[in-house]
């Protein structure tokens, strides 16, 4: 996870609010994703851009991703070439269908870092799926942005794609179970860091459906979840963190597993459990997480 650090939380902020991203760095969100897309209308569209690239270049935005609009639109370039320049610490980009999308996106990004003189390659991009076409093209986006290595993860919008399907979100997420699924073996697969998953959008007041909601995608196989209001962020970082007692336990199997190993010893348990390479290489995660997210505390 060297580009962007581990991501349990990215907070959403209007692009014409920028009154309102100071307020989302105060939070615990891992990072904040100023959005010049769908939170921002298109008659604003050329003076939210501007005033990004202002914020940006003002200070540390180390923990600030840009939403820019859709590679298909006639509004992407604008964004790249005004934001670019001004250091973000990555972009998303919506609506990814296809390699060629992926393609795209990397060399427009590109001639505006070598028009700027930064290092070719060095912005880091989060892939956004929310369309069919998306879902039944990931093997092909997911390989397509490790070979450009520009793409650090995708992530997931359930809103337009329950549009583009006709279908609605619903408490229970079975509509979400197949693009979910498909999207982190994907990502798995061709070497990216695991996803973030969709916001949770039905009840921004019910913080109990919301750690539901973030410990499926958990189980899935996501490494956070995109939020949409500040009181969703410590459910969805604790939901995504290692509890003191999984690092304890961590602890514990790698230690006796490498006793273990040094003594010439097979199979081992540990607290009751059945301890092999798996279950070791489990934990080793579990305390590289860990690590991670003390020092980025």
């Amino acid at each position: 996870m060297a580009a962007l650090g581990a991501i349990r939380s990215a907070l959403f902020v209007p692009g014409n609010r920028l009154d309102r991203v100071d307020k989302a760095l105060a939070t615990p969100a891992d990072m904040v994703l100023i959005d010049l897309e769908d939170a921002v209308p298109p008659a604003q569209k050329a003076e939210a851009r501007a005033g990004v690239a202002g914020y940006l270049s003002q200070g540390d935005s180390s923990r600030v991703l840009v939403r820019v609009n859709a590679v298909d639109g006639d509004l992407v370039e604008a964004d790249l070439e005004a934001v670019v320049p001004a250091g973000p610490a990555g972009l998303m980009v919506p609506k990814v269908q296809s390699a060629d999308d992926v393609e795209r996106v990397h060399g427009m990004i590109s001639a505006v870092e070598e028009a700027a003189g930064l290092e070719s390659g060095a912005l880091p991009v989060i892939a956004l799926i929310e369309t069919a076409m998306g879902v039944v093209n990931l093997d092909a986006i997911a390989l397509a942005g490790a070979g450009t290595g520009r793409v650090h993860t995708c992530a997931f919008g359930a809103a337009d794609y329950t549009l583009d399907l006709g279908t609605s979100i619903s408490a229970s997420g079975e509509e979400l179970i197949y693009p979910r699924s498909r999207i982190t073996l994907a990502c798995r697969a061709a070497g990216l860091e695991p996803p973030l998953d969709t916001p949770y959008l039905i009840d921004l007041k019910d913080l109990d459906a919301l750690e539901i909601d973030a410990r499926r995608a958990k189980q899935f196989g996501f490494q956070g979840k995109l939020c949409i209001h500040p009181n969703q962020v410590e459910v969805i970082n604790r939901v995504f963190s290692p509890t003191q007692a999984e690092i304890r336990f961590a602890a514990k199997v790698v230690a006796a597993f490498e006793e273990a190993e040094a003594a010439g010893q097979g199979a081992i348990s540990v607290e009751g459990k059945m301890v092999d390479k798996p279950v070791v290489d489990e934990a080793r995660r579990t305390m590289r997480l860990a690590a991670l997210l003390d020092e980025q505390d």
